[in-house]
């Protein structure tokens, strides 16, 4: 019988972003899955409500936490993971793909050699197929890129968290023109989800309503196959990425887009000048 982990979703307004608490129904150890810091990016403040609510959360459950799971480097919020790790300790994963985006986005703000592009700033980097464990609950990391080189699924047996590489059906599938996307690459990512139980919940990372319904954030397989706008129904490869490329040709760039690289890329630690103080860039023509 596949195992039936308890998630409990926090969702951030100001990101639209959903966050989640995993527990292995077995025991009382969880994860954390693409969890938010605060910011107020007019008045230059970073506050931690959101994290908060997550390890109150936590700690009146009596959950012990073993990971803190970021799907991918997001572009449209920053990651509270060292605080909550500071609160609850556990170690905080991405995908070894990290290697490329911080590659790419330490060239972008200029971060000198004293930035390291190897993925350190992370306890864990890991790789397609690797498993882990949250309490007797196994895991897998399945690498799914296209929306970024570094986006990973997470399978924790019949949930599966597939960060910005799915939506709601209704609302079909994510950009994929940042640097190192591929809406081609997206496509086969998404195929590799699809290709999972039908049964299988999978869970958003991003919902923004619309179509008069309120937020949502899980679906399941079978769901996503028939009805995706984008990708169900047995819609062709070509098909996608005709659609995605021109779809993506009309995006913005993500509000919070600067300052969540800056501080994503360093596993959630916000950048500092020489003096140790807390600072973000701006680059000019470099997006």
């Amino acid at each position: 019988m596949t195992t039936r982990p308890e998630v409990t979703p926090f969702f951030d307004a100001g990101s639209n972003t959903i966050s989640y608490v995993v527990r292995d129904p077995a025991s009382l150890s969880c994860a954390v899955i693409d969890c938010v810091m605060d910011i107020d990016y007019a008045a230059g403040r970073l506050s931690f409500e959101s994290a908060d609510k997550i390890i109150a959360f936590i700690k009146d459950s009596g959950y012990a936490l073993e990971w803190l799971i970021e799907t991918h480097v997001h572009a449209d919020h920053l990651s509270a993971a060292p605080y909550i790790q500071g609160e609850l300790g556990g170690r905080i994963a991405i995908g070894q793909g990290i290697l490329t985006v911080q590659e790419t986005f330490g060239k972008v703000f200029n971060e000198g050699t004293e930035f390291a592009r190897d993925g350190s700033q992370f306890d864990v980097l890991l790789q397609d197929g690797d498993t882990y464990r949250i309490g007797t609950m196994t895991c897998t990391a399945l690498h799914t890129p296209g929306h970024t080189p570094a986006c990973m699924t997470h399978v924790a047996g019949d949930a599966a968290f597939v960060g910005d590489t799915l939506f709601m059906p209704d609302a079909g599938s994510a950009r994929a023109d940042f640097p190192g996307g591929d809406a081609g690459q997206l496509f086969d990512s998404i195929q590799r989800v699809l290709a999972l139980p039908d049964s299988t919940r999978l869970f958003m990372c991003h919902d923004y309503g619309g179509n008069g319904r309120s937020i949502e954030w899980e679906t399941t397989v079978a769901e996503e196959k028939a009805q995706n706008i984008h990708v169900g129904s047995g819609k062709s490869r070509d098909d996608f990425i005709a659609m995605r490329e021109a779809r993506d040709a009309q995006l913005a760039m993500p509000r919070l887009i600067l300052p969540s690289l800056q501080v994503n890329m360093r596993a959630g630690e916000v950048p500092a000048d020489p003096d140790g103080n807390p600072v973000l860039k701006v680059p000019v023509n470099a997006l």
